[in-house]
């Protein structure tokens, strides 16, 4: 697909000019930032391993204070070290690293600037966009919408990497957490990298889900009222051990 070629170009480039490139953008990475870029690259590594992208095609960042750590551009994720930390600051100018950031980097400082994430996760995978070529809203086919926010929107297509995919992204995203992209995929946000990841792939079981219900010859499944879906939500938001300690 274009974006992963061009990404893989940009890596390659990046790789190749990493003498002249960067150099007086760069500062040392503080221990902080070294512990969160391990934990980007698992998560990162993870999509792969979890069918959420095929090679490079998604990316992920997190945010440290008022830097952004992001995957770089075109790097497969198992080829990524220490060394090969890439963040930026909010208004998206290189701070440290000499590899560039992903092309998506429009969507994930979006994403900063407008809500209180502090992870974000972006992916191509398969059912998500197979439903947002279909349908502008992902039908509420089960409860986990509330952990989201809603029924999941689907962003207008733009070509990737530009401000105007942005732009519609914040929109769909609006009181929620995660939306599709359509004719591309994903994007998640959360309190951290395991809550974005979480999100994604809640998403993508989802629309997996609903395919396959909407498959069947004759019927067409049952979809919850928006009602149902806000009360599953503030359930939701209480759910796992911080509920069972307060009990």
């Amino acid at each position: 697909m274009a974006e992963q070629r061009r990404d893989q170009r940009g890596g390659r480039d990046a790789r190749e000019s990493a003498g002249t490139v960067g150099e007086t953008r760069r500062r040392s990475v503080r221990a902080e930032e070294a512990h969160a870029w391990g934990a980007l690259v698992a998560t990162a590594r993870r999509t792969v391993s979890d069918g959420l992208v095929v090679g490079t095609s998604g990316n992920v960042s997190v945010r440290v204070g008022d830097t952004v750590l992001v995957t770089p551009s075109g790097v497969p994720y198992d080829r990524l070290t220490p060394t090969d930390t890439v963040g930026v600051d909010l208004d998206g100018r290189q701070v440290l690293g000499i590899l560039l950031p992903t092309s998506e980097l429009p969507m994930h400082l979006a994403v900063y600037r407008s809500t209180d994430a502090h992870a974000v996760v972006h992916t191509h995978a398969v059912h998500a966009t197979a439903v947002s070529t279909l349908v502008p809203e992902l039908p509420s086919v089960h409860y986990m919408s509330g952990a989201l926010g809603g029924p999941v929107r689907v962003a207008p297509y733009a070509t990737y990497g530009t401000e105007e995919l942005a732009e519609n992204m914040l929109r769909a995203l609006a009181d929620r957490s995660a939306c599709l992209l359509q004719n591309h995929g994903t994007i998640a946000y959360g309190a951290s990298l395991d809550q974005a990841f979480d999100r994604t792939a809640q998403l993508e079981w989802m629309c997996r889900l609903w395919l396959t219900a909407s498959s069947v010859p004759g019927l067409s499944p049952t979809l919850l009222t928006g009602e149902q879906v806000a009360e599953a939500g503030e359930r939701l938001r209480g759910y796992g051990q911080g509920e069972r300690a307060v009990g």
